[in-house]
């Protein structure tokens, strides 16, 4: 298992060296920069910004400079937020971010694991076509799409939920987060359904039910652990893509995380925020996909055995 992890890691490093690197040249070669803006600013002034924040360095020099202090864990100042660093902005935005992600990863996992639980008891019935369309779809309907329509629906019509907010009370992230979380409902609602058509095949739970065993002890003690596989593999994934996908969803419902500096970075050419928003999301969906194939490694001997054999 060590062999694995650190095999892993080592695969990780040159992704995020890429990831840095393309961002980093990307950004650079868009059109205007940080400080163009419809107001003139005076020629001198602007020399005084560019040589306080490197940029009258040429680019390669920037560019290693950048990793340099990268490597110091120091993702910059920030072109905007006169006094800020980036690090300091992250981290303001970062626990709203991650607590929309997690309600959002609740709920698709509530809703997902049971509708590919459910559909998986009886295939090719009424009881498998209607959740497995219902799924189809929740991945197709996108979020700028569904949040508006729920906001329409349970925010002014109904008026049941708060429209706009990320506040104390329990309603105010009920929307955002089936927002968030519906695509990834859907996903894993076909996962698990294909885990578990495969488990329930399987010569061991013939012989559970050839014992008399209830379905519902076949289904928890025996099936589960091996139909949700796909599922648990996914689940690092879908995290780091909830929270990277979470700007769209937060734009919509006004809620103060990571989404809305990020948005507004790219309308402000704030290079740094931009670059260290990238690079922080990056690492994590590299790090929940190691912690993702760790988990699946462990409960599947047949990963490792593989692996073994590969090294």
């Amino acid at each position: 298992m060590l062999r694995f992890i650190f095999w892993r890691l080592i695969q990780a490093i040159p992704v995020i060296f890429v990831v840095i690197t393309a961002t980093f040249f990307l950004v650079r070669s868009a059109p205007g920069g940080p400080f163009d803006s419809e107001k003139a600013v005076l020629p001198e002034v602007k020399r005084a910004l560019e040589a306080q924040y490197k940029l009258d360095l040429p680019l390669h020099e920037q560019y290693f400079a950048y990793l340099s202090d990268l490597g110091n864990g120091d993702l910059g100042p920030s072109f905007k937020y006169p006094g800020r660093s980036v690090n300091e902005i992250l981290s303001s935005g970062l626990p709203v971010t991650a607590e929309l992600g997690l309600y959002a990863l609740s709920f698709a996992l509530l809703i997902g694991v049971f509708a590919g639980v459910f559909a998986a008891l009886k295939p090719n019935t009424r009881q498998d076509y209607i959740p497995m369309g219902l799924a189809m779809i929740g991945i197709c309907m996108p979020s700028f799409l569904l949040g508006p329509l729920l906001v329409l629906i349970f925010g002014i019509y109904l008026d049941w939920l708060p429209i706009a907010g990320w506040g104390d009370l329990p309603g105010d992230k009920i929307l955002p987060s089936i927002t968030l979380g519906s695509a990834y409902a859907a996903y894993i609602a076909r996962l698990s359904r294909a885990g578990m058509l495969e488990i329930l095949s399987q010569d061991y739970i013939r012989t559970a039910r050839a014992k008399g065993l209830p379905e519902w002890r076949v289904v928890t003690q025996h099936a589960l652990r091996g139909g949700l596989i796909p599922v648990i593999a996914f689940l690092g994934p879908a995290f780091a893509g909830l929270l990277a996908g979470s700007f769209v969803v937060e734009t919509i419902f006004q809620i103060p995380g990571l989404g809305r500096f990020y948005v507004q970075a790219a309308f402000n050419r704030d290079y740094t925020m931009i670059l260290g928003t990238t690079v922080f999301l990056s690492t994590l969906i590299v790090f929940f996909n190691l912690i993702s194939d760790v988990i699946a490694a462990w409960l599947n001997p047949r990963l490792r055995a593989q692996f073994k054999g590969a090294a």
